[in-house]
């Protein structure tokens, strides 16, 4: 069984920070791609940031610049430091990873989502 569970969401004002970090536990072998993805209310889940296993990065381009997605492989976690935020990053937030356990064949884990609000 494979958790990834997320914390770090919360209320914050325009131009502030929070540090969304997701945690995986359970019986893995490797966890290869993990990604954070956000869903605004009415709206489809979309791609915020993603990093490979060996630590290439990928960002949506309104938040280029402003966030930062991390990896510590030794702690199976994956953080998204969010800067400089703005109302439109409301959303909830999501972690995914690309993780081979026991089964064999890698496959897509989710987490629960973590909310963030900024207010203006």
């Amino acid at each position: 069984q494979v958790q990834l569970v997320e914390s770090g969401g919360g209320l914050v004002q325009a131009g502030g920070s929070l540090r969304l970090t997701c945690a995986v536990s359970g019986t893995i072998l490797g966890i290869n791609d993990m990604a954070w993805y956000r869903q605004a209310p009415g709206k489809q889940r979309e791609l915020v940031a993603s990093i490979t296993g060996g630590g290439s990065t990928n960002y949506q381009d309104s938040v280029k610049g402003r966030f930062t997605i991390s990896r510590d492989n030794a702690k199976n976690t994956v953080n998204l430091q969010m800067n400089s935020l703005k109302p439109e990053d409301t959303a909830v937030y999501y972690c995914k990873g690309f993780i081979a356990t026991l089964r064999g064949v890698p496959n897509n884990y989710w987490g629960q989502g973590t909310q963030v609000t900024v207010s203006s």
